[in-house]
């Protein structure tokens, strides 16, 4: 049987701009994606049923049986609820589409209607953890990294702690490969610690979990981290950084404050980047929600930066709370830029101008060159949608 993550438009909508580049599954919460967390717990891969300018990048591979909401967190409850599914039922919370299990061919746009009227609901009475909003990503990041550190390390023993490394607690894991350099300080009493395969935490470096640094990610010298933060695979982070979560191969690479913020892929902040997650007087941030043009509350007080994958800052940037910045933007200059940078924005706080799509993919052609990586025609597809549909 196919098995298949899918999006639906209201989600896509309200998770930009990540979803721009990618189907919600891939995601990034706690150490695993969201589409990688279920393929652990299926024991398969899974496809994807998304918008027509991903597809190339992210194929189907099936148009009918068990279609399952990439937005919803998987675990050992919910995936043996959907095996029990027959054909033609939809496990629902709420108004909350677990999964379906479709007999016929579906599209993207006709789904969600099929589901409605020609399935049978059967309602699922378990909790379920979902990513609705951007700021879920760091909010939920606390719980999601402890689900997957229980998943990941289930009968397995880490790789010992290096001598000259101070650790307290014993939910710390190791993987093969990683280094973890003399002088550094691990507190695993507040939460679990986990250090990816081939990871690199440097000298001096001040941890307190719940922390993931992912396959090949960096923690750079004298980094104080706090939980809950995600390092993603091939990621660099220094300075001080409290509730974060990168994605995969971005860098903070210096000195500067980063928190309750995601960073997409392929991002970088330049040297002293500080980033407000507190207003002056307290207040609840607001943020942009891109697909109606208006400012939404989030209801949190601590909200920071959300950068979309290939945007880049300048040394000393400053962005304010509840900043959004989507796809392929060049920030640099002083002061506050804009709380809302739209996708293949250059400039800073003076103003901005449409950054030219060829000179910003060329600029991201440089950056996969330095990991011994190239752009294909799919996702340089992808970008030229979104560049003229911005």
């Amino acid at each position: 049987m196919h098995h298949i993550l899918f999006d639906s438009a209201t989600q896509r909508a309200d998770l930009l701009p990540f979803t721009h580049t990618r189907p919600v599954a891939d995601i990034r919460c706690g150490i695993l994606t969201m589409r990688e967390r279920w393929e652990r717990y299926l024991g398969t891969s899974t496809g994807t049923l998304t918008e027509a300018y991903l597809q190339e990048l992210y194929p189907a591979n099936g148009h009918k049986g068990m279609f399952i909401n990439g937005s919803v967190f998987a675990t050992a409850a919910l995936v043996q609820a959907i095996k029990e599914l027959g054909p033609g039922q939809a496990l629902v919370k709420g108004d909350v589409v677990i999964a379906a299990h479709t007999i016929e061919m579906v599209t993207y746009a006709a789904l969600e209607i099929y589901v409605e009227d020609e399935m049978e609901h059967l309602a699922y009475d378990g909790e379920i953890m979902q990513v609705r909003n951007i700021w879920d990503i760091f909010s939920l990041n606390d719980k999601a990294i402890a689900a997957d550190f229980a998943l990941l390390t289930a009968g397995r023993k880490s790789a010992p702690t290096p001598a000259g490394v101070t650790v307290t607690g014993d939910k710390l894991f190791i993987e093969e490969g990683a280094n973890i350099y003399a002088g550094c300080i691990i507190n695993a009493t507040t939460g679990p610690v986990y250090i990816g395969k081939d990871a690199e935490i440097l000298e001096g470096t001040l941890i307190r979990g719940p922390l993931a640094v992912c396959e090949h990610g960096v923690l750079k010298m004298g980094a104080k981290v706090y939980g809950a933060t995600t390092i993603g695979p091939g990621s660099k982070a220094g300075g001080e950084i409290n509730n974060a979560v990168f994605f995969a191969n971005s860098n903070k690479a210096h000195d500067g404050y980063l928190g309750n913020a995601v960073i997409g892929e392929w991002c970088n902040l330049g040297a002293d980047t500080n980033c407000s997650n507190l207003k002056n007087n307290y207040d609840v941030v607001k943020v942009r929600h891109e697909a109606s043009g208006k400012d939404i509350s989030t209801g949190l007080i601590f909200c920071g930066l959300m950068m979309g994958d290939h945007s880049k800052c300048g040394i000393n940037t400053m962005f304010n709370t509840g900043t959004v910045v989507g796809p392929a933007c060049n920030i640099y200059g002083g002061g506050f830029p804009d709380k809302y940078i739209p996708s293949f924005s250059w400039g800073g706080s003076d103003g901005f101008v449409p950054h030219t799509f060829d000179k910003a993919m060329a600029t991201a052609e440089r950056v996969y060159a330095r990991r011994s990586k190239k752009m294909s025609s799919a996702e340089r597809t992808m970008y030229q949608y979104i560049y003229d549909n911005r």
